[in-house]
């Protein structure tokens, strides 16, 4: 399945513990006033890439943790994002998505919710220009949560991860 990204890191070591591939998802429909990555709010930019190809990319680089999936707005494409997280547990990888949407949103909408499914830890909630803060660990403003996802959706709840 192909997916519109912006772009690729293949070995950050500041999106998620470990060392993490991350992918950013070009497009993104909140567009929070003093986002880091403004360039991936267009939906026609970046460019196409199928999941299989970035799994592949992955598996060449035995060091790897994690996948990281930020953007942009990923839950934007809820079914192109599932199929990389999907394969991505398929392959014993841990994998943390950033959202603007909060935990509540996401679970609210069927394809949202089943690629929280596949997704480890969700950073969620937009970004506040005016909460923002250097000294949080894998978020830009205070309002937004690290949330441990499998827990959070036997009660349908967000459970936090302190961090």
């Amino acid at each position: 399945m192909k997916i519109r990204i912006a772009g690729i890191i293949e070995d950050s070591v500041v999106d998620g513990a470990g060392l993490r591939f991350t992918v950013f998802a070009q497009g993104c429909s909140r567009r929070c006033a003093g986002c880091h990555n403004p360039t991936t709010h267009d939906y026609n930019g970046g460019y196409e890439i199928d999941t299989h190809e970035i799994i592949k990319r992955m598996n060449a680089n035995p060091l790897l943790s994690g996948l990281s999936i930020s953007g942009g707005e990923p839950f934007d494409q809820p079914e192109g994002f599932y199929e990389l997280a999907k394969l991505a547990k398929d392959f014993n990888y841990h994998v943390i998505a950033w959202s603007g949407y909060t935990f509540e949103e996401l679970i609210k909408i069927s394809e949202r919710k089943r690629m929280l499914e596949k997704i480890d830890v969700l950073i969620d909630g937009p970004f506040i220009l005016k909460l923002r803060s250097l000294n949080l660990k894998w978020r830009g403003s205070s309002n937004q949560r690290v949330i441990n996802v499998p827990a959070s959706l036997k009660i349908l709840e967000p459970v936090l991860i302190d961090c």
